[in-house]
Parts: structure tokens; C-alpha cells; sequence
């Protein structure tokens, strides 16, 4: 039986990733919603997703989801594309309110591409995912999809050092043999990507186009809240922007702390996530 909510246009949007990677898409929901309150759970301690198995994540996504609903959120955005191929049917089935989800932007960049060559860097258990299998047959035969597991990426962004030399020389490992094999188009498949875009962009060149969903996620967000009747609007030009909450799983979590405040650019209160 589904869990009812009853949720108002006032209350927060609940967004969670196995991390940091996220922001990335809070920062869009922020840009396109301003008015919205926003809550935010990184699991940094049971980082990365893409390397668990799939019952620790959907374990892991329905304990945050559960909490994020007691704080009152009226909608959840799975902010990780790994979550969303494990657990998002899950979720769905168990909580009665708009459960917004992930998935490689591939369509775009079959739009992009010159080369007829895609690239697409996520982690293990996405690219292993039904989900993302079912993508990939949409455009089997129009265009040729290259797929790069990255274990060991998201734990050195997590890491907070976005210019370390052992950053650089991973992503160098990862991208430069899709590029040799023709790929002019690189997908961005997980959501902590995107933190280190101007790093892939560097190695990839300026012949390469590099894609990810964080606009196109909060498009869906606003669509989803306005088919709902929840969606908050601004009460005047110049009102203040909505209210943010921020936990972290991580032990202790001053570290994930220190690097939620340099990503998002300001200071950001961040509990701990009860349990």
C-alpha cells in the first residue's frame, strides 16, 4: 500500500544522491524554482552507488526517501542515475506523491553528434541497469554508443580537490580512449560529473560536445509540481528565494560538509542524517 502525502504548494522538494553529485541538480532545480524549499541528503558514507549492490541501494533510497517525506516534502528528485535504475520502480510503488528520476542524456546527444559517435562515462551500476540498457536499444543503429565505467571517480570528487593531479590523470584514462574512437559527444552519466565539467571539457577538447540532464530534470520537476497543482510561485519580484536544508550520512560530516559549502558557494548548515 502506497504511503499518502499530503503535501501544499509551500512545502520543500526533497532531492538525494549517494553524495555531493546532486548539487548539480539542486542547482538547477534552484535556478528554474526559485521560490521552492529545497532539502538536500548527500550518503556520502555509503558513496558510491554505482559500486554497492543493488539491494544496499534500494535500501539506502528508501530510508532517505522515508526521512525526506517526514520533513514534508511533496515531491522526490533521485538526483543519481544508478539509484534511479535500482530503486525509482521501487520508491514509486511505496509513496504516493511525484518521485522525479534520472537517465543518461542520450537523446541530446544524438541530436549533437557530428561523428555518429557517442560516449557515455557513468558508473558500473548504471550502465549495467535494465534502465539504461533500454535507453541504449532506442537508438541502436543510429548512432554507435561507447560506454566507460568510471570506478574510482566519484570517490575522488567526493574528495573535494577538483584540480588534484590524480583527478586529471583518471579522467585523462577514462575519456581520451572514447575520443580516439571517434566519440565527439560525451554523456555525462552520473550527477556528480558534472562538478568536474570544465576538467572533461580540457581533456576532451573543443571538438567535443559535453552533455548532461540537470536543466532537463528541472523542467520535469516544474512540470510535474504544476500538473499537481504544488508548485510554488515567487510572491513578488525581488522576494527572498526558498529555504534549504542539507544532510549528510557521512562520519564525521564536517568533510562532506566543507565540500557541499565550496560547491554551492555560500554557507550551508549541514546535519547529520538521523540513523
Amino acid at each position: 500500500m502506497k504511503a499518502e502525502v499530503c503535501a501544499t504548494t509551500t512545502a520543500p522538494i526533497g532531492v538525494f544522491d549517494s553524495g555531493v553529485g546532486g548539487l548539480t541538480v539542486l542547482a538547477e532545480i534552484r535556478r528554474a524554482l526559485p521560490a521552492e524549499h529545497l532539502l538536500y541528503v548527500a550518503d556520502s558514507g555509503h558513496a558510491p552507488y554505482g559500486e554497492r549492490p543493488d539491494h544496499m541501494v534500494r535500501a539506502r533510497a528508501g530510508a532517505i526517501t522515508d526521512f525526506l517525506v517526514e520533513q514534508g516534502a511533496k515531491a522526490i528528485v533521485i538526483a543519481c542515475n544508478t539509484a534511479t535504475g535500482i530503486a525509482a520502480a521501487h520508491l514509486r510503488a511505496r509513496h504516493d506523491l511525484p518521485i522525479i528520476a534520472m537517465e543518461p542524456a542520450l537523446k541530446p546527444a544524438v541530436s549533437c553528434t557530428k561523428s555518429g559517435v557517442i560516449g557515455v562515462l557513468a558508473t558500473s551500476g548504471t550502465l549495467k541497469s535494465d534502465k539504461f540498457e533500454a535507453l541504449r536499444g532506442r537508438f541502436h543503429g543510429a548512432v554507435e554508443v561507447l560506454t566507460q565505467p568510471c570506478p574510482g571517480l566519484v570517490e575522488l570528487i567526493e574528495a573535494g580537490d577538483f584540480e588534484a593531479a590524480p583527478l586529471r590523470s583518471l579522467l585523462a584514462d577514462l575519456i581520451l580512449p572514447l575520443t580516439a574512437r571517434g566519440a565527439d559527444t560525451l554523456v555525462l552519466g552520473c550527477t556528480h560529473y558534472p562538478l568536474v565539467r570544465g576538467l572533461i571539457a580540457d581533456i576532451a577538447g573543443p571538438d567535443v560536445t559535453v552533455t548532461d540532464t540537470g536543466a532537463a530534470v528541472a523542467r520535469q520537476v516544474q512540470n510535474r509540481l504544476a500538473s499537481a497543482g504544488l508548485l510554488r510561485e515567487a510572491t513578488a519580484p525581488g522576494a527572498p528565494p526558498g529555504q534549504l536544508g542539507f544532510w549528510t550520512s557521512a562520519a564525521p560530516p564536517e568533510a562532506t560538509a566543507a565540500v557541499i559549502h565550496r560547491i554551492w558557494g555560500e554557507a550551508v548548515p549541514v546535519e547529520p542524517l538521523p540513523g
